[in-house]
């Protein structure tokens, strides 16, 4: 989320203030800098981005409405901690656009776009072998806004760019120590769907990879914590 200090000012370029810090406190959450529960100093970020606290405000406010970050009265912004019953939500939101966004996909495909692609998985493979996790995860999110931009329909990209960041933060929050975050075999398996123009492998592979994501998450209900402790504690 680093950035120069500036003379805080909210004209004539406030939008783009908002949009930077937006941009820039989503950025630190995708590559697991900011951790859930963190707080978020208005003064803090304020200093940061060269902005006033009503900018600085008004970025968190719609990150909160996004579910990224959560308001609490009295006690200011926290990147927010997404419960079990969210997890499997947002998954099954991606589960319902993400196969049709694939189909945009390839009925926009060209060469140009092949390209990216390729690039994309090179930097993938590249972090990998690094062992840059931060990298990797960042990487992992930009290869499925890649795709949603590629289809060309506005409306699912900004709803994935939404769910990608919830995905980001429950990723962190509830993935089993020894599996990899999002795995590139997967994501090189649907390029090769879209280059050959082939939907139903392409929906399939989406599908079986969202799942596969979802399956490494060790999502556990609190209340199921609570009746297993007082089964032992009684014991």
């Amino acid at each position: 989320m680093a950035a120069k200090s500036q003379p805080k000012s909210d004209a004539p370029d406030a939008s783009d203030r908002v949009s930077r810090i937006r941009e820039g406190v989503t950025a630190a959450i995708l590559e697991h800098r900011l951790l859930p529960g963190t707080k978020l100093g208005e003064d803090e970020i304020g200093d940061i981005y060269g902005a006033s606290r009503t900018l600085v405000r008004t970025a968190l406010q719609q990150l909160a409405h996004e579910g990224i970050v959560n308001i609490e009265k009295h006690r200011g912004a926290f990147v927010a901690r997404p419960s079990p019953a969210d997890a499997r939500e947002v998954f099954e939101a991606r589960r319902l656009i993400e196969p049709t966004i694939v189909d945009h996909a390839i009925d926009a495909v060209s060469p140009d776009w092949l390209d990216r692609l390729g690039r994309h998985l090179t930097e993938e493979r590249e972090a990998e072998r690094r062992c840059d996790a931060r990298a990797s995860v960042r990487l992992s999110g930009e290869f499925h806004r890649l795709i949603a931009e590629m289809s060309g329909h506005s409306i699912y990209l900004g709803f994935l760019k939404e769910l990608i960041a919830r995905s980001s933060l429950i990723i962190l929050l509830y993935r089993r120590h020894d599996t990899p975050a999002c795995g590139t075999n997967h994501h090189a398996e649907i390029v090769t769907a879209i280059r050959k123009g082939d939907k139903v492998a392409a929906r399939g592979q989406m599908l079986s990879h969202l799942r596969e994501i979802e399956a490494e998450l060790f999502l556990k209900d609190p209340a199921a914590d609570e009746l297993r402790l007082a089964d032992v504690l009684g014991a």
